[in-house]
């Protein structure tokens, strides 16, 4: 049971109202008791809107339905005419720019990788915030990047002809993006600088300089003998590391013992879909991490290879300019933080009727909260030099509610005691209704946007769902090839650029789902950057360095600077539905495509459940390991779902898939000493019913979404693991 504090008209899970009085708002400047005045206040005012957008969102759906139903002769015209007349489809704003100001460098001027992490787990949320910088010689030695051809083998001790591959790798880099007058990099024996250049002496005894010097931005050290000669490239930084006493650099001529890239340039702390966050505990857990972000004192201590580490966040790195002036440069990536969206509730917080508040106004309160005292400087890093608040809101559907989000952020920093529009939005463009009418999504909030992204998975998930009467959807390998979802991409772009995003923000491309193939993530992730986004997702910091390569091959201010010319409308090739023209397929790839999509799906809602991780690597049924959060497993159980609901395959043939799959996910688990197996009682085990639940209640799901029946299965798996019983809490 859940211990209350009652404050005004709210009643408080004791844990969070401590929390909150007692470690959130000192230094702040407001008082408790007014703050929970007004949080009350604020909900009795907002919460009901909230649960008005959530009803129109059925309420459409349920035309939708019924369309598809009376029309089995699909006409795309007489569609989209009743698209516009229900008001799904909504009529086009006149042209605007976004006005949004005090906007940080990194997102107006940096193209980079953005790094996503759970911020529950301090570890990987400081190691997220210290992603910043990383070693090129590290990431390619540990991956796959450097092929392990011709001997090049990883050992359990240095293999020197790998590491002459990465040196040789790391040099033709230099050459590409920081060339010599004369030479090459890989004839270099010395680098000083002389006169506020960088002079380069060569093998044959000659010196030259930078093709471009501009390009050298400072050094560490004493200008003859630089411990690091820092460079600039496309608006990325990187260092030349030497030291003729370090192990890789006694065996380079020039003594460099490696080249530091400036990697992940933002990241986003999620509250959201890579978090199992289901109650006060919960999210407690998160408020407090993000605070600790914030405050610079977030600590993680834990064991590797039998030693205790304790980690911290990276100072700031300085560095002597060319004209002798200093040089400070972030040790971490800026922050944002995702809120969840607008769906859920929480029992952390009851309104004076005893119901719980909307999560997603907790979130806007909360986070804002912690965010100001980065603003007070209350702690020794500012995450913000411009004074703004970094706010991912994912999953809003239209521009109704992304006006509701705007309406919710004017009164948190009126509660907070903060200026208007300190609060920076960035809109997910994850959901069907706010691709068709993404313009006018981001004229609800011109004056604090300052991100979009597309995100295949979710708004795969919502594609199917929201046509599930359509018809028998084509199988998932064939979606990213599809005509909508080609037309959703280059819209989110085309849409962006059109109204001023350029230079103000950034627009993002979704995530490298797979951390172990590198290589694959360097030949293809480029494909991001050519599109038009000057920021994109990598699953680890090790990624985001080899990702940041990506930006100094292509300038993507130029590629925007083209893109911007089009104004083509995609919305009728959003609107194209992904139903199968032909649904022929044999028994053998029917079965295929239900063991795929049951196989991950049970990989991650058994971690998800049982112990509540809310992201990790899942291997897949080929045992690749995929990087999955809750879009994966919305856009497997919606395909399921789909496919049951138009008879591909019947109910035995799912259910006993999902036993047969569930035996295989124990298997790839085994050596989990935290994880309980599904397949010794599929009738006890709530991960296994919570997979069920997601497959043949996935219809009726709101918008097909997981998260409702994922927070009752946790909720009764937290409960049943406390007690030793069970609360049933199926709806």
């Amino acid at each position: 049971m859940v211990n209350y504090v009652k404050t005004g008209n709210l009643q408080v899970a004791k844990e969070l109202y401590d929390f909150v009085s007692l470690e959130a708002l000192p230094e702040t400047g407001l008082d408790s008791e007014t703050f929970w005045v007004d949080l009350g206040k604020l909900v009795s005012d907002l919460a009901p809107k909230n649960k008005a957008l959530l009803v129109k969102r059925d309420e459409f759906q349920k035309q939708i339905d019924a369309w598809h139903k009376e029309n089995n002769a699909f006409d795309f015209e007489v569609y989209k005419a009743f698209l516009k007349k229900i008001g799904y489809l909504e009529p086009q704003v006149e042209d605007f720019s976004i006005t949004a100001e005090n906007i940080d460098d990194v997102i107006t001027h940096q193209a980079g990788p953005q790094l996503v992490v759970p911020i529950d787990n301090s570890r990987y949320a400081i190691n997220a915030a210290n992603a910043r910088w990383g070693s090129l010689y590290d990431a390619l030695y540990g991956t796959d990047a450097i092929s392990e051809e011709g001997g090049a083998e990883k050992k359990n001790s240095y293999n020197p002809v790998r590491g002459g591959k990465v040196i040789a790798f790391a040099k033709n880099f230099l050459d590409e993006h920081v060339p010599l007058k004369v030479s090459s990099h890989t004839e270099a024996i010395k680098y000083a600088i002389i006169n506020g250049k960088l002079e380069v002496t060569l093998k044959n005894g000659e010196t030259t300089e930078l093709k471009d010097a501009s390009l050298f931005a400072g050094y560490q050290g004493q200008a003859e003998e630089p411990e690091a000669v820092l460079l600039k490239n496309n608006g990325l930084h990187f260092e030349i590391q030497i030291d003729r006493d370090h192990p890789i650099g006694k065996t380079d001529e020039a003594g460099v013992k490696d080249v530091f890239l400036e990697s992940a340039t933002s990241s986003i702390m999620d509250c959201e879909d890579s978090v199992a966050a289901v109650d006060a505990e919960d999210k407690t857990l998160v408020y407090r991490n993000w605070l600790g972000l914030n405050r610079g004192d977030l600590t993680s201590v834990f064991t590797k290879n039998g030693k205790e580490i304790t980690r911290t966040l990276n100072p700031d790195r300085t560095y002597t300019g060319p004209n002798g002036e200093e040089v400070t440069l972030s040790g971490r990536v800026l922050m944002f933080i995702r809120n969840v969206g607008h769906l859920m509730t929480n029992n952390a917080i009851l309104d004076e009727s005893g119901q719980e508040i909307p999560e997603g106004i907790m979130d806007g309160v909360f986070t804002s909260l912690m965010a100001k005292h980065g603003l007070l400087g209350n702690g020794p890093y500012q995450n913000s030099q411009k004074g703004s608040v970094y706010i991912v809101k994912p999953k809003m559907h239209g521009s109704k509610e992304a006006a509701f989000a705007n309406e919710l952020f004017n009164r948190v920093e009126d509660m907070l005691d903060m200026e208007r529009n300190t609060l920076k939005i960035g809109v997910m463009d994850e959901e069907r209704r706010t691709s068709l009418n993404l313009k006018n999504s981001i004229n609800e909030v011109k004056e604090r946007i300052v991100f979009i992204n597309t995100g295949f998975l979710d708004r795969t998930g919502d594609e199917i769902h929201t046509s599930m009467e359509a018809g028998p959807m084509i199988r998932k390998g064939g979606m990213k090839s599809s005509t909508w979802l080609n037309g959703y991409e280059k819209n989110n772009v085309r849409v962006g650029l059109n109204t001023g995003l350029k230079g103000k923000a950034q627009i993002g491309k979704g995530m490298w789902a797979m951390p172990d193939l590198m290589a694959d993530m360097l030949e293809q992730k480029v494909g991001h950057l050519k599109a038009g986004g000057n920021t994109a997702w990598v699953p680890s910091p090790t990624a985001a360095t080899l990702h940041a390569l990506h930006y100094h091959e292509i300038d993507v201010r130029k590629v925007q600077e083209e893109l911007a010319k089009e104004t083509k409308d995609y919305r009728d090739e959003i609107l194209q539905i992904p139903v199968a023209e032909n649904t022929n397929w044999s028994a053998e790839e029917i079965q295929e495509e239900l063991d795929n999509s049951a196989q991950t799906l049970l990989g991650y809602v058994v971690r998800w459940v049982e112990q509540g991780v809310g992201c990790s690597k899942v291997p897949d049924i080929n045992n690749v390991a995929l990087m999955e959060d809750r879009a994966t497993l919305r856009i497997s159980s919606q395909m399921i779902t789909n496919w049951l609901h138009h008879g591909i395959c019947t109910e035995k043939q799912t259910l006993d898939t999902l036993k047969r799959m569930a035996k295989i996910v124990d298997d790839q688990n085994a050596g989990d000493e935290l994880y309980r197996p599904m397949a010794s009682n599929f009738n006890d085990s709530i991960a296994f019913q919570a997979a069920c639940d997601l497959v043949f209640k996935g219809k009726e799901q709101p918008s097909g979404y997981t998260e409702p029946i994922l927070h009752r299965r946790r909720l009764e798996a937290k409960e049943k693991y406390r007690t030793g019983k069970a609360t049933n809490l199926r709806s």
